[in-house]
């Protein structure tokens, strides 16, 4: 009897082991759900983080492009800077010799008289100062008009008086007017050089003309005056060799 008895208690023991076996496959099932939703979240999060980049490198890109356009266009105004800056400085270059060569054969300078209305092209009064200050060298330089010249310096420095060609604009006129024989008003413009632009390039020369044409006008001591001062201040220059020349003679 007892056999029999142990044998079904072990049958119902058994049984119930059956029973109970599913449960772990439930939790697994919900431990696989739970992996596979942690997964999609990252894709999705990749697949922003990729769209993200690919936004972020298209901008750079566009930035690139526009600063090489930016570039591209400041070296070019740069080239074109430098060459009206050098064809500026050959422009009064030439004008410079140019002038200094009329200078010192006055006889070919135009007779007209410079105060009368002549039949040249007028200028437009907006001009900027640097187009005002060309047009007034151009006309000496490659019209060869001394005559026009001299009022559009005039003007010139009526409308620009602080300009930084000041300087050049008063010795030009002392130039044009010796060379028009106008040695008194020609005078007082070399004596603005002088006396208020002790900076300018120009000077050593404008003292030159300034003891030259004070010599000629008969006050030799104001003359020796300046052409020693002009000496002692610009030894190694042209003007200095030639005044010490004129000293001499």
């Amino acid at each position: 009897m007892k056999p029999k008895i142990i044998l079904a208690a072990m049958i119902l023991s058994g049984s119930t082991q059956l029973m109970a076996a599913p449960a772990p496959v439930s939790e697994a099932a919900s431990s696989q759900s739970s992996i596979e939703k942690r997964l999609a979240s990252l894709e999705n999060m990749m697949q922003q983080r990729n769209f993200l980049q690919v936004e972020l490198q298209q901008q750079l890109n566009l930035l690139q492009d526009e600063v090489s356009q930016i570039r591209g266009v400041t070296e070019e105004q740069s080239y074109k800077l430098e060459k009206v800056l050098q064809r500026q400085r050959e422009l009064y270059q030439e004008i410079e010799n140019r002038v200094s060569q009329a200078y010192t054969q006055p006889a070919a300078a135009p007779a007209t008289d410079y105060t009368q209305q002549s039949n040249a092209q007028t200028y437009s009064s907006d001009l900027s100062e640097n187009e005002a200050y060309e047009r007034a060298v151009a006309l000496i330089m490659k019209d060869k008009r001394y005559d026009q010249a001299i009022p559009e310096f005039q003007t010139f420095l009526t409308t620009y008086p602080n300009s930084v060609y000041a300087s050049n604009a008063h010795y030009w006129l002392g130039q044009l007017l010796t060379i028009k024989n106008d040695g008194v008003k020609a005078v007082e413009h070399f004596k603005v050089v002088v006396n208020e632009f002790p900076n300018s390039n120009k000077r050593p020369d404008a003292m030159l003309k300034l003891g030259t044409l004070l010599q000629d006008q008969g006050s030799a001591a104001q003359a020796q005056k300046i052409l020693n001062d002009l000496i002692n201040q610009y030894p190694s220059t042209t003007a200095a060799k030639l005044a010490t020349d004129r000293l001499g003679n």
